[in-house]
Parts: C-alpha cells; structure tokens; sequence
C-alpha cells in the first residue's frame, strides 16, 4: 500500500495512518529549510553542504557529521552558505512524539532511560564526534523500514545517545514558539536578512519596517520568538562568522573584524568575550592547539 503524504501548515509531513518512529530528509533548496518549530523531536543528520545553523538562540557553524536533537516547539533552521549549490540531499530526520515513550514508559519501564535526554532537548542538544559512518548507516536503515522493524531499528540509537557524556546543550533559553505560521514567516524573513548582511550596517527600524511592525512591537516580537534582542541576536551571527575565519583563515584579527560588520576592533573584543569566554586571538590559539594536537 501506497503512504501519502501532505505538509501542515507549519511545513510538518504528515503520514496516514499512526507511526511512533518517523522519518523525513531533504536536499537543498528545499521549503523544508526555514524557521519554525512543531510538536515533534527531531534528530537531524547533517550529511552534506555547509552553513550556519540556528536552535532557540543559538547561533553556530554546521558541516556534514553534525548530529542535533531539538525538543518540541524549540525552533531551528540550518541556512546553506553555498547558495548557489543544489544538493539532492542534505538532511536526514528521525522525529517523534513525547506522547509515545510518556505512555511507552508504562508499558515497558525501560524506555524511561531516554527521558532525560528529552528533557535536555528543550534546549537543543548537539552530540560530538559520533561517527558518520554509523550515522548514515542507521538513519539508511530506518529511512528504508517501516512498522515495528523502524521501531527496532532507531531504539538502539536513540539509547546510545541518552548515555552520550560527549555532548553540549546549544540554547540557553528553552523558547516554546507557538506562533501563528504569519508570524514565523516574518522571523524566517528577518533570520535569512540578517545572514546575508551581517556584514553591513543594520538598524532596528529597517528590519522592523521590512515585516511590517512598530520598533517596538519588532522588538517584543522578536525577543519572544528567537530568545535574542535583535542587536544580540546580529552580534552572535557576527561573531559566528568571525569563529569560522578565524580558524579557516590567517586574516588578522582587525581585519575579520570590520569584514564581519564590527565597527572598532574594541567592541567586537568585547562582544566576541560576552558570547565565547576568550579574546577572538584566545580562541584562534585555542583551536590551533587543538589541531596541532591531534
């Protein structure tokens, strides 16, 4: 028998019929690729292209390998650099309801062993150094099973994850986004103006007037919705991209600083301490002593 499938307005597929594991992917471009948030966990496998990824108020770097799980109504999006690149795939999600393992603990006591790997997905949860060829090999397997044999298939992998200790929380805000799908539409608006010109000048007022609202209406909007007032949500994606140079690249420090939308080599110290805990030439010696390391 044939699934259909069709989107929620919130761009959630929906399967006929009830499945307690379920599986999406997508490539690039892809309506999929925007900020929302929805009822579901979901965790996504990165398996190709670059970019900046963003979950509740975090903003950081992604590339293929990266493994996060996001909490119900937390939202995220993972912006490709390469715009002008299609990728037939770039996108692979496991997703599931709260509800089945709450009422799943009853039943079989075991399963309560994932729950507070769930209760840390309210904030957004990256696992490190798992391997990608493992990664790609189970997320294959549950894409291509269906029934109780998908259950089988992702219950090893979610357990695996819940005993992790090589992990980091991404959000420091637990955002429940219940917006309307208009008012996700004006953040994915504003969230894709702003990775696109981080680097030059950008004002309250030009964002606030690009979707419509008041100053000050923007700033209650946005403070709700991503966690961030707007300046701080403009620093981090700055700063973001100044990591990205400074480890890529031997640019001097001054000159990331202007490139990434700073106006004084002292207030980008500044704030690049505020949101990483080191001097940007901390954190470029911190990483090449890593590397050599290795």
């Amino acid at each position: 028998m044939t699934t259909t499938k069709r989107l929620t307005p919130e761009y959630e597929l929906l399967d006929e019929g009830i499945e307690t594991i379920r599986y999406l992917e997508h490539g690039y471009p892809s309506e999929l690729i925007r900020w929302h948030a929805h009822d579901d966990y979901e965790l996504h496998f990165i398996v190709a292209s670059t970019g900046k990824v963003f979950v509740g108020d975090y903003i950081g770097n992604y590339k293929p390998g990266q493994l996060i799980l996001t909490g119900p109504r937390l939202p995220h999006n993972w912006i490709c650099q390469n715009n002008d690149t299609s990728v037939p795939l770039r996108d692979m999600v496991i997703r599931f309801d709260h509800e089945s393992f709450e009422q799943g603990c009853k039943i079989i006591p075991e399963l309560a062993e994932i729950m507070p790997m769930l209760q840390r997905a309210k904030s957004g949860i990256e696992f490190l150094d798992v391997d990608y060829d493992f990664l790609e090999e189970t997320f294959s397997k549950v894409r291509d099973s269906s029934g109780l044999q998908r259950v089988i298939t992702a219950l090893p992998l979610l357990h695996m994850l819940s005993h992790s200790r090589n992990y980091r929380l991404l959000s420091t805000v637990q955002i429940d986004l219940k917006s309307s799908e208009t008012l996700q539409r004006k953040v994915n608006t504003v969230v894709d103006y702003v990775s696109q010109n981080y680097a030059n000048d950008i004002t309250l007022a030009d964002v606030a007037n690009l979707i419509g609202m008041s100053d000050s209406h923007f700033s209650r909007f946005f403070k709700k919705a991503t966690g961030n007032r707007f300046t701080e949500f403009v620093n981090r994606m700055r700063v973001s991209r100044a990591c990205s140079l400074l480890t890529e690249t031997d640019q001097q420090i001054a000159n990331i600083c202007f490139q990434v939308g700073f106006n004084n080599v002292a207030n980008f110290n500044r704030r690049f301490h505020e949101l990483k805990g080191v001097t940007p030439r901390d954190f470029r010696s911190q990483y090449n002593e890593r590397i050599e390391g290795m």
